[in-house]
Protein backbone atom coordinates (compact mmCIF):
# COMPACT_ATOMS: atom_id res chain seq x y z
CA UNK A 1 0.00 0.00 0.00
CA UNK A 2 1.64 3.26 -0.95
CA UNK A 3 0.27 6.40 1.34
CA UNK A 4 0.01 9.44 0.35
CA UNK A 5 -0.44 12.95 2.10
CA UNK A 6 -2.70 14.29 -0.56
CA UNK A 7 -2.08 18.04 1.32
CA UNK A 8 1.48 18.12 -0.10
CA UNK A 9 2.30 21.46 -2.40
CA UNK A 10 -0.97 22.46 -3.96
CA UNK A 11 -2.53 19.57 -2.15
CA UNK A 12 -5.80 19.91 -4.74
CA UNK A 13 -7.93 17.82 -6.90
CA UNK A 14 -4.66 17.16 -9.41
CA UNK A 15 -2.66 15.29 -7.05
CA UNK A 16 -5.79 12.82 -6.13
CA UNK A 17 -6.63 12.49 -10.28
CA UNK A 18 -2.82 11.63 -10.57
CA UNK A 19 -2.56 9.68 -7.49
CA UNK A 20 -5.09 7.11 -8.60
CA UNK A 21 -4.39 7.11 -12.42
CA UNK A 22 -1.04 6.12 -11.65
CA UNK A 23 -2.20 3.35 -8.72
CA UNK A 24 -4.06 1.70 -11.72
CA UNK A 25 -1.14 1.75 -14.48
CA UNK A 26 0.86 0.39 -11.94
CA UNK A 27 -1.49 -2.48 -10.42
CA UNK A 28 -0.49 -0.61 -7.01
CA UNK A 29 -3.31 0.35 -4.37
CA UNK A 30 -2.89 4.01 -2.66
CA UNK A 31 -4.20 5.52 0.21
CA UNK A 32 -4.36 8.98 0.06
CA UNK A 33 -5.42 11.21 3.23
CA UNK A 34 -5.88 14.75 3.89
CA UNK A 35 -7.36 15.15 0.56
CA UNK A 36 -7.97 18.57 -0.61
CA UNK A 37 -6.94 19.46 3.05
CA UNK A 38 -5.96 23.13 2.02
CA UNK A 39 -9.51 23.73 -0.03
CA UNK A 40 -12.22 26.39 1.89
CA UNK A 41 -14.44 22.97 1.40
CA UNK A 42 -11.91 20.00 2.24
CA UNK A 43 -12.81 16.71 0.65
CA UNK A 44 -14.02 14.77 -2.55
CA UNK A 45 -16.57 17.33 -4.49
CA UNK A 46 -18.82 15.46 -7.12
CA UNK A 47 -16.22 16.41 -10.16
CA UNK A 48 -13.43 14.07 -8.50
CA UNK A 49 -16.15 11.34 -7.73
CA UNK A 50 -16.21 11.29 -10.94
CA UNK A 51 -12.66 10.87 -11.72
CA UNK A 52 -11.88 8.49 -9.33
CA UNK A 53 -15.03 6.21 -10.10
CA UNK A 54 -14.20 6.39 -13.76
CA UNK A 55 -10.77 5.72 -13.10
CA UNK A 56 -11.94 2.34 -10.90
CA UNK A 57 -14.12 1.00 -13.34
CA UNK A 58 -11.46 1.19 -16.05
CA UNK A 59 -9.77 -1.26 -13.38
CA UNK A 60 -12.59 -3.13 -11.29
CA UNK A 61 -10.98 -1.40 -8.59
CA UNK A 62 -12.10 -1.50 -4.85
CA UNK A 63 -12.42 1.74 -2.99
CA UNK A 64 -12.95 2.87 0.36
CA UNK A 65 -13.46 6.41 1.17
CA UNK A 66 -15.35 7.30 -1.66
CA UNK A 67 -18.19 9.30 -0.65
CA UNK A 68 -19.08 13.42 -1.11
CA UNK A 69 -16.44 15.78 1.56
CA UNK A 70 -14.55 12.46 2.27
CA UNK A 71 -10.67 13.35 3.00
CA UNK A 72 -9.83 9.78 3.21
CA UNK A 73 -9.49 7.88 0.05
CA UNK A 74 -8.07 3.89 0.08
CA UNK A 75 -7.91 2.79 -4.19
CA UNK A 76 -7.15 -1.12 -5.03
CA UNK A 77 -6.96 -1.84 -8.33
CA UNK A 78 -8.61 -5.18 -9.45
CA UNK A 79 -7.12 -5.63 -12.71
CA UNK A 80 -5.54 -4.00 -16.24
CA UNK A 81 -8.35 -2.21 -17.98
CA UNK A 82 -9.62 -3.72 -20.90
CA UNK A 83 -10.42 -1.45 -23.01
CA UNK A 84 -14.01 -0.98 -24.99
CA UNK A 85 -16.77 1.36 -24.49
CA UNK A 86 -16.94 3.47 -21.03
CA UNK A 87 -19.57 5.98 -19.54
CA UNK A 88 -18.62 8.93 -17.12
CA UNK A 89 -21.77 11.20 -15.90
CA UNK A 90 -20.33 14.07 -14.02
CA UNK A 91 -23.51 14.68 -12.95
CA UNK A 92 -22.88 18.95 -12.27
CA UNK A 93 -20.41 20.99 -14.13
CA UNK A 94 -17.82 19.43 -13.21
CA UNK A 95 -15.13 19.69 -15.83
CA UNK A 96 -14.41 17.23 -18.59
CA UNK A 97 -10.98 17.71 -19.06
CA UNK A 98 -9.96 17.16 -15.43
CA UNK A 99 -11.36 13.50 -15.58
CA UNK A 100 -9.71 13.14 -18.81
CA UNK A 101 -6.95 13.92 -17.10
CA UNK A 102 -7.18 10.68 -14.79
CA UNK A 103 -8.15 9.27 -17.31
CA UNK A 104 -5.93 9.02 -20.83
CA UNK A 105 -2.90 7.72 -18.66
CA UNK A 106 -4.84 4.79 -17.64
CA UNK A 107 -6.62 3.70 -20.99
CA UNK A 108 -3.23 3.95 -22.76
CA UNK A 109 -2.50 0.58 -20.32
CA UNK A 110 -5.79 -0.60 -21.53
CA UNK A 111 -5.49 -4.08 -22.96
CA UNK A 112 -7.45 -2.73 -26.14
CA UNK A 113 -8.56 0.56 -27.28
CA UNK A 114 -11.51 2.39 -25.62
CA UNK A 115 -13.78 4.62 -26.43
CA UNK A 116 -14.92 7.04 -23.27
CA UNK A 117 -17.96 9.11 -23.61
CA UNK A 118 -18.08 12.05 -20.88
CA UNK A 119 -20.98 14.62 -19.47
CA UNK A 120 -20.10 17.82 -17.68
CA UNK A 121 -18.83 20.69 -18.06
CA UNK A 122 -17.14 21.73 -21.22
CA UNK A 123 -15.33 24.88 -20.61
CA UNK A 124 -15.95 25.97 -16.76
CA UNK A 125 -13.56 27.90 -14.82
CA UNK A 126 -9.79 26.46 -12.87
CA UNK A 127 -10.02 23.74 -15.49
CA UNK A 128 -8.47 23.37 -19.33
CA UNK A 129 -10.64 24.50 -21.56
CA UNK A 130 -12.17 22.09 -24.46
CA UNK A 131 -9.88 23.95 -26.97
CA UNK A 132 -7.12 23.92 -24.83
CA UNK A 133 -7.47 19.66 -24.58
CA UNK A 134 -7.91 19.18 -27.72
CA UNK A 135 -5.51 22.25 -29.66
CA UNK A 136 -2.78 22.09 -26.83
CA UNK A 137 -2.31 19.08 -25.07
CA UNK A 138 -3.33 16.71 -27.55
CA UNK A 139 -1.08 17.47 -30.51
CA UNK A 140 1.62 17.01 -27.67
CA UNK A 141 0.63 13.56 -27.48
CA UNK A 142 0.71 12.90 -30.36
CA UNK A 143 4.18 14.44 -31.12
CA UNK A 144 5.03 11.52 -28.46
CA UNK A 145 3.69 8.93 -30.84
CA UNK A 146 0.42 8.45 -29.06
CA UNK A 147 -3.15 8.26 -30.70
CA UNK A 148 -5.46 10.11 -28.71
CA UNK A 149 -8.74 11.46 -30.67
CA UNK A 150 -11.40 14.03 -29.20
CA UNK A 151 -14.91 15.20 -30.24
CA UNK A 152 -17.63 17.44 -28.81
CA UNK A 153 -21.31 16.60 -29.00
CA UNK A 154 -22.64 19.88 -26.79
CA UNK A 155 -20.91 22.61 -24.98
CA UNK A 156 -21.68 22.27 -21.00
CA UNK A 157 -21.14 25.28 -18.50
CA UNK A 158 -21.55 25.93 -15.22
CA UNK A 159 -23.65 26.03 -13.72
CA UNK A 160 -25.91 23.39 -15.51
CA UNK A 161 -23.20 21.32 -17.32
CA UNK A 162 -24.85 18.88 -19.92
CA UNK A 163 -21.98 19.18 -22.22
CA UNK A 164 -20.46 15.97 -23.95
CA UNK A 165 -17.39 14.31 -25.65
CA UNK A 166 -16.06 11.53 -26.96
CA UNK A 167 -12.67 10.41 -26.83
CA UNK A 168 -11.11 7.75 -28.16
CA UNK A 169 -7.44 6.09 -26.52
CA UNK A 170 -5.50 3.66 -28.60
CA UNK A 171 -3.17 1.51 -25.72
CA UNK A 172 0.58 2.91 -26.48
CA UNK A 173 3.40 3.64 -24.75
CA UNK A 174 5.25 7.34 -25.07
CA UNK A 175 7.83 8.19 -26.44
CA UNK A 176 10.31 10.86 -24.88
CA UNK A 177 9.10 14.69 -25.48
CA UNK A 178 11.67 16.75 -26.92
CA UNK A 179 11.65 20.11 -27.32
CA UNK A 180 14.05 22.90 -28.40
CA UNK A 181 13.67 26.34 -29.23
CA UNK A 182 11.71 27.72 -31.97
CA UNK A 183 13.93 28.15 -35.06
CA UNK A 184 10.89 29.14 -37.83
CA UNK A 185 7.91 31.60 -37.99
CA UNK A 186 5.07 31.19 -35.05
CA UNK A 187 1.72 30.26 -36.22
CA UNK A 188 -0.87 32.09 -34.35
CA UNK A 189 -4.64 31.07 -34.28
CA UNK A 190 -7.13 30.38 -31.37
CA UNK A 191 -10.50 30.63 -31.30
CA UNK A 192 -13.32 32.80 -29.09
CA UNK A 193 -16.73 31.38 -28.79
CA UNK A 194 -19.85 32.00 -27.15
CA UNK A 195 -23.00 30.00 -26.39
CA UNK A 196 -26.45 31.22 -26.48
CA UNK A 197 -25.32 34.76 -25.99
CA UNK A 198 -24.50 37.75 -28.73
CA UNK A 199 -21.52 36.66 -30.76
CA UNK A 200 -20.49 40.64 -30.24
CA UNK A 201 -19.07 39.43 -26.69
CA UNK A 202 -16.95 36.48 -28.43
CA UNK A 203 -15.71 38.92 -30.72
CA UNK A 204 -14.55 41.53 -28.00
CA UNK A 205 -12.45 38.73 -26.66
CA UNK A 206 -11.09 37.89 -29.97
CA UNK A 207 -9.83 41.82 -30.56
CA UNK A 208 -8.78 42.61 -26.78
CA UNK A 209 -6.48 39.03 -27.07
CA UNK A 210 -5.23 39.82 -30.98
CA UNK A 211 -4.22 43.58 -29.53
CA UNK A 212 -2.67 41.97 -26.26
CA UNK A 213 -0.46 39.69 -28.54
CA UNK A 214 0.84 42.13 -30.61
CA UNK A 215 1.59 39.96 -33.51
CA UNK A 216 -0.90 38.95 -36.59
CA UNK A 217 -3.55 35.83 -35.08
CA UNK A 218 -5.94 34.05 -36.82
CA UNK A 219 -8.98 33.71 -34.12
CA UNK A 220 -11.79 32.77 -35.45
CA UNK A 221 -15.54 33.58 -33.00
CA UNK A 222 -18.17 30.68 -33.10
CA UNK A 223 -21.78 31.47 -31.90
CA UNK A 224 -23.54 28.13 -30.62
CA UNK A 225 -26.81 27.89 -30.49
CA UNK A 226 -29.31 25.33 -28.21
CA UNK A 227 -28.27 22.40 -30.54
CA UNK A 228 -24.60 23.00 -29.71
CA UNK A 229 -24.58 23.90 -26.06
CA UNK A 230 -26.81 23.85 -22.66
CA UNK A 231 -27.16 26.98 -21.16
CA UNK A 232 -24.57 30.09 -21.48
CA UNK A 233 -20.77 30.45 -21.16
CA UNK A 234 -18.14 30.56 -23.40
CA UNK A 235 -14.06 30.96 -23.83
CA UNK A 236 -11.03 31.94 -25.92
CA UNK A 237 -8.09 29.76 -26.43
CA UNK A 238 -5.27 30.88 -28.66
CA UNK A 239 -2.04 28.93 -29.35
CA UNK A 240 1.25 29.31 -31.11
CA UNK A 241 2.45 26.99 -33.29
CA UNK A 242 5.87 25.75 -35.29
CA UNK A 243 8.15 22.85 -35.99
CA UNK A 244 9.71 22.56 -32.96
CA UNK A 245 7.01 23.70 -30.38
CA UNK A 246 3.78 24.24 -29.47
CA UNK A 247 2.13 27.30 -27.04
CA UNK A 248 -1.62 27.78 -25.60
CA UNK A 249 -3.15 29.76 -23.09
CA UNK A 250 -7.00 30.03 -22.60
CA UNK A 251 -9.81 31.59 -20.43
CA UNK A 252 -13.33 30.66 -19.93
CA UNK A 253 -15.99 33.33 -19.69
CA UNK A 254 -17.16 34.10 -16.12
CA UNK A 255 -20.12 36.52 -14.97
CA UNK A 256 -19.06 39.83 -14.25
CA UNK A 257 -15.79 39.77 -16.23
CA UNK A 258 -15.73 41.51 -18.86
CA UNK A 259 -14.95 40.03 -22.52
CA UNK A 260 -11.98 42.55 -22.76
CA UNK A 261 -10.63 41.20 -19.53
CA UNK A 262 -10.03 37.14 -20.60
CA UNK A 263 -9.26 38.17 -23.77
CA UNK A 264 -6.25 40.93 -22.69
CA UNK A 265 -5.57 38.01 -20.47
CA UNK A 266 -4.96 35.19 -22.95
CA UNK A 267 -3.40 37.25 -25.61
CA UNK A 268 -0.57 38.91 -22.91
CA UNK A 269 -0.16 35.47 -21.28
CA UNK A 270 0.92 33.89 -24.94
CA UNK A 271 2.91 36.64 -25.75
CA UNK A 272 4.73 36.55 -22.60
CA UNK A 273 5.69 32.69 -23.81
CA UNK A 274 6.66 33.89 -26.87
CA UNK A 275 9.10 36.67 -25.81
CA UNK A 276 10.96 34.53 -23.23
CA UNK A 277 12.03 31.33 -25.43
CA UNK A 278 9.61 28.91 -23.60
CA UNK A 279 8.89 25.47 -25.94
CA UNK A 280 6.14 24.61 -23.19
CA UNK A 281 3.44 26.98 -21.58
CA UNK A 282 2.95 26.31 -17.51
CA UNK A 283 0.36 24.92 -17.63
CA UNK A 284 0.79 22.15 -20.24
CA UNK A 285 3.83 21.83 -18.82
CA UNK A 286 2.32 20.08 -14.91
CA UNK A 287 0.13 18.33 -17.42
CA UNK A 288 2.98 15.79 -19.79
CA UNK A 289 4.92 14.82 -16.89
CA UNK A 290 2.87 11.78 -16.17
CA UNK A 291 3.08 10.64 -20.00
CA UNK A 292 6.90 11.80 -19.80
CA UNK A 293 7.85 9.94 -16.61
CA UNK A 294 5.76 6.79 -18.64
CA UNK A 295 8.12 7.11 -21.32
CA UNK A 296 11.58 4.98 -22.39
CA UNK A 297 14.45 7.84 -22.15
CA UNK A 298 14.42 11.63 -21.51
CA UNK A 299 12.17 13.92 -22.14
CA UNK A 300 13.07 17.86 -21.67
CA UNK A 301 11.70 21.05 -22.45
CA UNK A 302 11.84 24.88 -20.85
CA UNK A 303 8.81 27.00 -19.37
CA UNK A 304 8.63 30.58 -17.58
CA UNK A 305 8.17 28.80 -14.57
CA UNK A 306 7.25 25.45 -12.93
CA UNK A 307 3.66 25.83 -10.77
CA UNK A 308 3.02 24.65 -7.78
CA UNK A 309 0.79 21.41 -9.80
CA UNK A 310 3.90 21.02 -11.37
CA UNK A 311 6.42 20.53 -8.56
CA UNK A 312 3.42 18.22 -6.36
CA UNK A 313 3.62 16.02 -9.69
CA UNK A 314 7.18 15.88 -9.65
CA UNK A 315 7.07 15.01 -5.78
CA UNK A 316 3.88 12.33 -6.57
CA UNK A 317 4.72 10.45 -9.51
CA UNK A 318 8.46 8.63 -8.40
CA UNK A 319 6.29 7.25 -5.71
CA UNK A 320 4.61 4.47 -8.86
CA UNK A 321 7.14 5.01 -11.39
CA UNK A 322 11.20 4.94 -11.64
CA UNK A 323 11.55 8.37 -12.98
CA UNK A 324 14.00 11.43 -12.04
CA UNK A 325 13.23 15.07 -12.67
CA UNK A 326 15.45 17.69 -12.46
CA UNK A 327 14.82 21.69 -12.78
CA UNK A 328 17.68 24.48 -13.77
CA UNK A 329 17.08 28.00 -13.95
CA UNK A 330 18.58 29.66 -17.03
CA UNK A 331 18.03 32.67 -18.84
CA UNK A 332 15.08 33.53 -17.06
CA UNK A 333 13.32 30.04 -17.85
CA UNK A 334 13.33 26.65 -16.43
CA UNK A 335 14.37 24.04 -17.85
CA UNK A 336 12.51 20.55 -16.85
CA UNK A 337 14.14 17.35 -17.55
CA UNK A 338 12.70 13.99 -17.33
CA UNK A 339 14.02 10.55 -16.61
CA UNK A 340 10.96 8.09 -17.95
CA UNK A 341 10.52 4.61 -16.02
CA UNK A 342 8.59 2.71 -19.02
CA UNK A 343 6.01 0.87 -17.65
CA UNK A 344 6.54 -2.76 -17.90
CA UNK A 345 3.38 -4.83 -19.16
CA UNK A 346 2.36 -8.57 -19.40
Amino acid sequence: MIEVDASYGEGGGQLLRTAVALAALTASAVELVNVRAKRARPGLAPQHLAAVRAVASACDARCEGLELRSTRLRFVPGMRPAGGELAVDVGTAGSVTLVLQALVPVLLGACAPTRVVVRGGTDVRQAPSWDYFCRVLLPHLARMRLRVHASVTRRGYYPRGGGQVAVEVEPGVPEPLVLRPARDPWRIAGEAHVANLPVAIAERMRSAAAAALGRDARIETRLLGRGEAIGTGGAVTVWAQSDAALLGASRVAERGVRAETLGEAVGSELAADLRSGATLDVHAADQVLVYAAMAKGESGFAARAVSSHARTAMWLIPKFLPARFSVAEKDGLAHVRVEGGQLERS
